[in-house]
């Protein structure tokens, strides 16, 4: 059969593929997301008689603006822009372009969304809930329930992602120390502390669950599913969003994250020391858990300074 040659684009995305891998470090998922992103721009610009090497910036405000019709999420939109910013300044750096269509195209207000996050009572209902006693009867059934108590902890405590707590590895785990090695975004790595009550439910999770959800097998994942296999995104979501039920609303492991930078600015924590954990890139993103926590600084301002309570004259 003949060969049927690529497209230029097709080749030229090919390409910008490798350089997020290789030259920019990006996790796979990452990659991914972005060649969806602009395979969903391409295909928009086929619509209006255009291709990638031809956009101008109002084919960008244009399929800005669809994306808003159509209610998709705030930070799906900012991620997309993201993907075509990398994308443009790649094809200008390479001269296959001449201008960045990218350019000046500014941060609409409505991506300033703010991460939904859990009340304090609403996540202790989800990490005190005990499990059915039909559950204690069944030995994998109990081994479950250690694993997603430890896995629960583990995510509020240490603000993992999913793909952060599915890669976990049995040596990234110190327990003795009380610390966790997390392999972030672009493969950074960070150190995550851990709280007593995470260390404990870790501790009955590798004595008394994982020996039996491996089995015979072996893995080197922290967290497993029955007879060691790796356990999915999807998995992940389901069990929390299971365990919520008893916060009374519907959780998913982004709000745990969360909820554990919001209540550590709460408590009065330096956004350093949340980024750091974090594992944010950059100060700005951190910075939006000052706005999620603000009603509580307000109260916490009102009740110590000084000339916040006295009567106006």
């Amino acid at each position: 059969m003949p060969v049927i040659p690529s497209s230029p684009e097709t080749v030229l995305l090919a390409r910008f593929t490798d350089y997020l891998k290789v030259e920019k470090g990006l996790s796979r998922l990452t990659v991914e997301a972005y060649c969806r992103d602009l395979k969903q721009f391409a295909g928009f610009l086929a619509c209006e008689k255009s291709s990638l090497l031809k956009a101008q910036r109002e084919d960008l405000r244009g399929f800005l603006d669809q994306l808003f019709a159509n209610q998709v999420d705030g930070r799906s939109v900012a991620r997309k822009l993201s993907a075509l910013r990398q994308f443009y300044r790649y094809l200008l750096l390479d001269r296959h372009i001449s201008s960045d269509p990218t350019l000046n195209i500014d941060t609409p207000k409505q991506w300033k969304v703010l991460p939904k996050s859990l009340a304090r009572e609403e996540v202790n209902a989800m990490l005190v809930a005990q499990p059915a006693p039909a559950l204690r009867k069944n030995k994998n059934s109990a081994a479950l329930e250690l694993r997603n108590r430890a896995m629960l902890e583990m995510l509020y405590a240490g603000a993992l992602r999913v793909s952060e707590i599915a890669s976990v590895q049995l040596d990234d785990l110190k327990l003795e120390m009380g610390y966790v090695l997390v392999h972030g975004k672009g493969d950074k790595e960070r150190i995550v502390p851990l709280g007593v009550p995470a260390q404990q439910a870790l501790k009955a999770y590798l004595e008394s669950g994982r020996p039996i959800l491996a089995g015979q097998r072996t893995s080197s994942l922290l967290f497993i599913a029955a007879r060691a296999r790796r356990l999915t995104r999807q998995r992940i979501w389901q069990m929390v969003g299971g365990a919520s039920n008893h916060a009374g609303r519907h959780a998913s492991p982004h709000m745990l994250r969360h909820s554990c930078a919001t209540h550590m600015v709460e408590q009065g924590a330096d956004l350093r020391t949340v980024q750091t954990i974090l594992g944010h890139a950059d100060i700005s993103t951190t910075q939006i858990y000052t706005h999620v926590a603000l009603d509580h600084l307000k109260g916490e301002y009102r009740k110590h300074h000084p000339r916040a309570q006295g009567k106006a004259r």
